[in-house]
C-alpha cells in the first residue's frame, strides 16, 4: 500500500492565526470564545484543557469578567459593535479573508444590489455574513434562486468561503441565465486555501483508489473535501482522529491519499499517516511469515 499525502492540506493561514491569538491571551481573567474557534473537536478538547469557556456571539455581555474571542468563522457588525459596548476585552480573530467577505458584501448592498449570499444558512459564518443585511437571500441549491424577487435590477453575489468552486460557479450562472435581464454581479470570495485544498484533492484522485479525509465532522471545507473524493469515485475515509482508522478497512487499496480540512491540526494528520504507515509494515511482515 502506498500513501500519498495532498499537496496542499491541513489548517490555513487564518486558523493558525486564530489559535496564535488564543494562546497569547492572559486567561487568569477568563477567556469565553463566543462559538467554536475552528470547527474541529481535537482543538475544542485543547481548548478546554486550558480553561477556555464558551458562549454565543449573539447573546451579548452573557459572559464572565475577562476577555471574549470572536471566531475565525467572523461575526457581523452589528454584533461585534455589540460586544465592543461592553465592559469585557474584545480580541477578533475573524480571518482576512472573511472580513474580505464582508465588506465585499457591504459594497455590493452600497450600490445598490440585491444581496446573494452562496452558502449554507445555517453556518456560523453565513450567519455572520447577513446579520447586517435581513434583505440578502441565501442559495445553496438552484431551488433556492425561486426566493430572489421577479424584476430586480441589480443582483449582487458573494460566496461562503469554503464552498465548492464549481458550485459556487454554476450557481452565479444559473442566476444570470434566470434574471438576464437584471446586471448581474459577482465578488469571487471562496478563500484561496479552500481553492488550493480543492484542486489537490482532485490531483489526489488522479492517483488513488481510496482517500482519508481528516478533519471535523462539522467542518464545511472537511465536508465537501469528503464529497469530492466521493464523486470522483475513490474509496473515501473520514475520520477525526487516527483512532478511527482499522487496518482491514485498507485490505483492498493499493494507493492511500492523505488530505484534511483547513481546520485539522498538522499533527493530527502526522498521526493519520503514522498509523497508515504501520497499517503497511504490518502487512509487509505477514506477507514475509505466508512465503516463509
Amino acid at each position: 500500500m502506498n500513501i500519498h499525502l495532498a499537496e496542499h492540506f491541513g489548517m490555513c493561514f487564518g486558523v493558525k492565526a486564530a489559535l496564535r491569538s488564543i494562546n497569547e491571551i492572559e486567561t487568569s481573567g477568563g477567556v469565553t470564545v463566543l462559538g467554536e474557534l475552528v470547527h474541529n473537536p481535537v482543538v475544542q478538547k485543547q481548548l478546554v484543557e486550558q480553561g477556555i469557556k464558551y458562549g454565543s456571539p449573539e447573546k451579548i455581555g452573557e459572559a464572565e469578567s475577562g476577555t471574549v474571542v470572536f471566531t475565525a468563522h467572523g461575526v457581523s457588525d452589528n454584533t461585534r459593535r455589540g460586544w465592543s459596548e461592553t465592559s469585557l476585552q474584545v480580541v477578533d480573530t475573524t480571518c482576512p479573508l472573511v472580513k474580505k467577505a464582508h465588506r465585499s458584501l457591504e459594497c455590493l448592498v452600497l450600490a445598490g444590489y440585491l444581496p446573494v449570499v452562496i452558502g449554507q444558512r445555517d453556518h456560523v459564518e453565513v450567519r455572520g455574513l447577513t446579520g447586517d443585511f435581513p434583505e440578502a437571500i441565501v442559495v445553496l441549491e438552484a431551488s433556492d434562486i425561486d426566493a430572489i424577487p421577479e424584476g430586480v435590477e441589480k443582483i449582487g453575489i458573494i460566496s461562503q468561503t469554503t464552498q465548492p468552486v464549481k458550485r459556487v460557479q454554476g450557481l452565479v450562472d444559473e442566476i444570470a441565465k434566470r434574471f438576464h435581464g437584471a446586471e448581474v454581479r459577482f465578488v469571487n470570495t471562496v478563500c484561496q486555501p479552500t481553492r488550493d485544498r480543492q484542486q489537490a484533492m482532485e490531483d489526489l484522485c488522479r492517483k488513488c483508489d481510496t482517500v482519508v479525509v481528516v478533519g471535523g465532522r462539522n467542518s464545511n471545507n472537511t465536508k465537501q473535501l469528503v464529497e469530492s473524493s466521493r464523486a470522483r469515485g475513490c474509496d473515501t475515509i473520514h475520520v477525526v482522529e487516527p483512532g478511527e482508522l482499522f487496518k482491514d478497512r485498507f485490505a483492498n487499496s493499493r494507493n492511500v491519499g492523505v488530505t484534511a480540512g483547513t481546520s485539522t491540526l498538522d499533527e493530527t494528520v502526522e498521526e493519520v499517516v503514522e498509523t497508515l504507515r504501520g497499517f503497511t509494515v504490518s502487512s509487509s511482515v505477514l506477507a514475509t511469515e505466508l512465503s516463509s
